[in-house]
């Protein structure tokens, strides 16, 4: 996750509230994912941005995971991600992301 959508997640955070912010991550690969779940819950692991020993805590979700896919308007998903979700390996991505979730997120 780049620096500037780590300030972006950060402030946001402080703004409305940990509990008011989920991240809907689209990355192609499940270790980028997962880095990215990672760097929103406990903090960049590079130490290298504005996330760098900030645990805030928050939980993430890739868009592929049913979750979130369900509450996206069905023409939406299939005009903006449905190609994306035949050619990457979809397991692969939420195993990591939910995993992550499921050990960083505090709610």
């Amino acid at each position: 996750m780049d620096m500037e959508n780590q300030r972006r997640v950060k402030e946001y955070a402080e703004k409305f509230g940990k509990e008011n912010v989920v991240c809907i991550l689209g990355g192609a690969e499940a270790e980028a994912s997962g880095l990215a779940a990672e760097t929103v819950s406990n903090g960049d692991p590079a130490w290298a941005g504005p996330l760098a020993g900030v645990q805030l805590g928050l939980k993430a979700f890739h868009i592929f995971e049913d979750e979130i896919k369900n509450q996206v308007d069905p023409a939406v998903y299939e005009a903006q991600v449905s190609l994306m979700e035949m050619v990457l390996d979809v397991d692969a991505i939420t195993k990591e992301v939910s995993t992550i979730r499921n050990q960083y997120a505090n709610w």
